[in-house]
């Protein structure tokens, strides 16, 4: 209704007395939709919600009190004291094998390097891996209160032990004694006893001599220190040793009663050096080595010397300063040569001697160790095969 209208309508209820029209009411006003809804009906895309950035939150928050996060946790542990116990059991389960495996590690990277770098000799190689493992003579590293200790001369030069050490893909380990008076080819200095080939050349032209001769590719290469394998049998705890009749050798200062008896490291060095008070020479030495390899093997793998970080220490660090390896051995090669020995010693694998026909022939390099041809070729014949359980024939 326009205004003059209303005005024309007022005058006429005043005067004659007629009841005005009533103002009609206001439409209620419509709300507004919200800004998605306004946006979805104009086909637009609705704005992105905003979230406060967590920092504001974080720096507007109040600082935290110490105490009461103590409380919040010990109010955690004796709500949960299993799981907290199962948590620590787990951290000190993962530094334990973390310790298991950096200390052998780390020795390992300080072991000295030595070239076995040889031509291609033809020999076949045998499934697994095949380990020549020597003892070397030299006192170079020990004072010389420590050689009078030891006794013995000074093999520079020499070695008293050759063995090869098998493993296979199955089956069992076999330690292979080879004498160091073989008398075997030497490449460049026809035939003379096996050690010489280390006097002569050296870890190159003794690993080349016993490829030719066993016609077996050697995958790697241990050199074990005599002076320092006192070392590792003290840091084992010594090894007891059983006689049947007491012992007195001259060359190794070697003086033993009869029977049963505990040997510290220069008593063991010089029991695996003993041979002319032996009756069986060579022989007898190469299997009283042997023997002591299986006692050190068996009082390495006790739970004391794992469950014992310093015995492990001990133990791992005296078997790393006594080794040099060759150019081509691994880590790999390593634990497959400390796997071996752990079994050999705890009676889950052969030692044993190459077959020999005459142990005290006379040749041009003096009394040697001469090999059963026949028996030898068949015993490496059948680690080419892979097959250590043929190898109890050779026993004994």
């Amino acid at each position: 209704m326009t205004d003059e209208a209303r005005r024309k309508a007022d005058l006429e209820w005043l005067y004659g007395g007629t009841t005005p029209a009533p103002t009609p009411a206001a439409p209620a006003p419509v709300p507004a939709p919200a800004a998605p809804a306004r946006a979805k009906l104009r086909g637009e895309a609705p704005a992105p919600r905003v979230r406060p950035h967590p920092q504001a939150a974080l720096t507007s928050a109040p600082a935290a009190d110490p105490g009461r996060r103590r409380t919040r946790l010990g109010r955690a542990f004796r709500r949960h004291p299993v799981r907290w116990v199962v948590l620590v059991a787990v951290l000190l389960l993962a530094a334990w094998a973390a310790w298991l495996v950096a200390v052998p590690v780390t020795v390992w990277n300080k072991v000295v390097t030595v070239n076995t770098a040889i031509p291609d000799t033809g020999a076949r190689h045998a499934p697994g891996t095949l380990l020549l493992l020597v003892g070397s003579d030299s006192r170079s590293t020990l004072t010389q209160a420590e050689r009078d200790k030891l006794g013995g001369p000074d093999d520079a030069g020499r070695t008293d032990t050759m063995m090869l050490l098998y493993s296979p893909k199955s089956g069992q380990p076999a330690l292979i004694s080879l004498p160091r008076d073989s008398y075997v080819p030497i490449p460049g200095h026809s035939k003379n006893k096996l050690n010489a080939a280390y006097a002569f050349g050296g870890p190159p032209l003794l690993r080349q001599t016993v490829e030719q001769v066993t016609g077996l590719a050697v995958d790697g290469y241990l050199e074990v220190d005599m002076g320092g394998f006192a070392n590792l049998v003290d840091a084992v705890g010594g090894v007891e040793v059983c006689l049947d009749k007491a012992v007195q050798d001259t060359d190794s200062q070697l003086d033993l009663p009869a029977g049963c008896q505990h040997l510290g490291g220069d008593q063991a060095l010089a029991y695996a050096r003993m041979r002319k008070a032996d009756p069986l020479g060579d022989l007898g030495r190469i299997q009283r080595q042997r023997e002591l390899i299986g006692k050190i093997a068996h009082k390495v793998v006790t739970p004391s010397t794992f469950l014992n970080p310093f015995r492990y220490a001990s133990i791992v660090t005296s078997a790393g300063e006594t080794l040099r390896r060759g150019s081509d051995t691994g880590t790999g090669e390593a634990m497959t040569a400390a796997l071996a020995i752990a079994k050999i010693g705890t009676g889950k694998g052969l030692s044993l001697t190459v077959p020999v026909s005459n142990p005290n022939a006379t040749t041009s390099a003096g009394s040697s160790v001469l090999w059963d041809e026949a028996r030898a070729k068949q015993m490496f014949d059948d680690i080419a095969a892979g097959n250590t359980a043929a190898l109890a024939a050779f026993v004994k």
